[in-house]
């Protein structure tokens, strides 16, 4: 009686086998580096903006604190986006007909907020509070980077779950002064002598509740 596999089909089978184990690992490489690249994290990636508006103009060129369009930081969950009538305490004197502000003067003319696109933009199920963060000494820098340096706004960080529980677990090294939360060029001295026992802080910090609500 005939055999039904000839002696190549074994060959043929550990080669199936070796090249499935193969294209999954593949797979999961593939997919581990699409997750962290700036395709799905947008980190570095300019957004674009109906007004072309420059931190780097407005805050290392001109001075601005964080807190003058950013008014709620410090008192709530959410940061605030400035009013077009803030835009317009500075461009109703100057580069008052200047093209790239045109959509500001129309917001202004016909009372419609400009719809600015969310460059950190958390999933509904994260509950993030400015406030909080700032009050215990976290500077804009930690989560928003150098904003002072960048032409268009852009992430810095990748916001992901384990970037936060990072800091949720050893806090100690991206605390400031409360006076220096919003100073973007505030370097920790060299000579600070560190403290002598981590603050106690709440076992809590690290519960699925203290971002999930």
């Amino acid at each position: 009686m005939a055999s039904v596999f000839t002696p190549r089909a074994n060959l043929i089978a550990r080669a199936s086998l070796a090249g499935l184990v193969a294209a999954l690992a593949a797979a999961a490489v593939f997919a581990y580096g699409y997750a962290h690249s700036p395709y799905s994290t947008g980190v570095g990636i300019e957004i674009d903006q109906p007004v072309p508006f420059s931190h780097e103009h407005h805050v290392a060129g001109l001075g601005i604190d964080c807190r003058y369009c950013h008014t709620s930081v410090e008192d709530s969950a959410f940061a605030g986006m400035p009013a077009t009538q803030t835009c317009m305490h500075c461009h109703a004197k100057v580069w008052t007909d200047a093209a790239m502000l045109a959509p500001v003067r129309e917001s202004w003319r016909r009372e419609v907020p400009i719809r600015w696109r969310r460059v950190h933009d958390l999933p509904g199920f994260v509950y993030f509070d400015h406030s909080i963060h700032v009050a215990k000494g976290i500077g804009c820098v930690t989560c928003h980077g150098r904003v002072d340096q960048m032409r268009l706004m852009r992430k810095a960080e990748t916001l992901h779950m384990r970037w936060c529980l990072d800091c949720h677990r050893n806090p100690e090294p991206h605390v400031r002064p409360v006076d220096k939360v919003f100073d973007l060029a505030w370097q920790r001295p060299d000579d600070a002598a560190p403290p002598e026992e981590p603050p106690e802080r709440p076992a809590t910090l690290t519960d699925c509740s203290a971002c999930h609500r």
